[in-house]
C-alpha cells in the first residue's frame, strides 16, 4: 500500500493505524506531508515562512521515523500551508493508493467547511479518510 499522510503535528504508526481502522503497516511506503502552517498573522501577511517551512520539516522527520520504526518505508516532507496544494504537490512524486488527512480540533470546521477530504477525492481520484488528532 502507498499511504500518503498529512498533518499539521507529528503522528506515529498507531494514529495511522487508528485511522485506517487496524490496518497493518508493515508493507506500507508512506510519505508524510507536514503543511508549512504561520501561526502568527504577522508572518503569514510578510511572507515570511522560513520559520514554518523548517518546523514543518522537522515535523516531517520526526513522523518518518517514528512510522520507519514500526516497520514502514516511510519518508517525510514539508509541504504547502493549503491542504489541496500540499497534496497535490506530494501526488506529483508518490502515488498513493490512499490518502489520510489529520485534523487538530481547532482545525477541524475549517477543513469541514472547505470539504478537504471530499475535494481531495474528487480532484485526485484516491480516497481519503480524515481523522482527528
Amino acid at each position: 500500500m502507498n499511504l500518503l499522510v498529512m498533518a499539521p503535528e507529528p503522528v506515529d504508526a498507531a494514529a495511522v493505524r487508528e485511522a485506517l481502522g487496524g490496518e497493518d503497516l508493515g508493507d506500507a511506503k508512506i510519505l508524510y506531508v507536514s503543511p508549512a502552517l504561520n501561526e502568527s498573522r504577522v508572518a503569514f501577511w510578510m511572507s515570511d515562512s522560513d520559520e514554518a517551512i523548517a518546523e514543518a520539516q522537522e515535523r516531517a522527520d520526526r513522523s518518518a521515523a517514528a512510522l520507519s520504526a514500526e516497520g514502514a518505508q516511510a519518508s517525510g516532507v514539508a509541504g504547502e500551508s493549503e491542504p489541496l496544494l500540499a497534496l497535490q504537490d506530494a501526488l506529483t512524486t508518490f502515488q498513493a493508493d490512499r490518502i489520510v488527512v489529520f485534523v487538530r480540533d481547532d482545525d477541524a470546521q475549517r477543513y469541514r467547511e472547505d470539504d478537504v477530504a471530499g475535494e481531495a477525492e474528487r480532484r485526485f481520484g484516491v480516497p481519503v479518510v480524515e481523522a482527528k488528532l
